[in-house]
């Protein structure tokens, strides 16, 4: 869905990650990742010789910094703050504040256990797909410091 140009296929994809509390992944994936895949930059390519556990460990934290950094980019170019409702990583996270706020006023405590598992699991399976996906890709680097074209694997 976040693939898709319609908004309504996009709010949905933001939607289905705000469940897991993993928006961000909107921004990273379709802006940086795409642009970025198999090349040193992309958190989201695995290195060859490298553990899923270590990936995780960079892949995670380094996919929300650099969805961070594109969304501050976007939005300093139309002259709005990171701050505002426009932040395609703000907008997810609403949603899981609202949800996980109402699954924990109707349920009770038991969600603080059921909540962070569920996260941790969705969280993991995004990760373990970007991993077995991209494992030892690289593009190279041509002379004129550009990657080369991205190639079917």
């Amino acid at each position: 869905l976040g693939h898709k140009k319609e908004a309504f296929d996009r709010w949905m994809a933001k939607l289905v990650l705000a469940v897991v509390g993993y928006g961000h992944f909107f921004i990273e994936h379709n802006k940086g990742h795409h642009r970025d895949v198999a090349t040193p930059k992309d958190p989201a390519t695995s290195r060859m010789g490298e553990n899923i556990y270590s990936f995780a460990t960079r892949e995670i934290p380094g996919a929300f910094k650099r969805a961070w950094e594109l969304e501050e980019v976007r939005l300093e170019r139309s002259g709005k703050s990171v701050w505002s409702l426009d932040n395609e990583i703000l907008q997810p996270l609403i949603i899981t504040v609202a949800l996980y706020s109402a699954l924990l006023s109707f349920f009770g405590p038991i969600m603080l256990i059921f909540l962070p598992i569920q996260m941790a699991f969705g969280w993991w399976q995004l990760t373990s797909a970007n991993y077995i996906e991209h494992y030892g890709l690289l593009r190279e680097k041509l002379p004129n410091g550009k990657y080369e074209l991205q190639k079917p694997h």
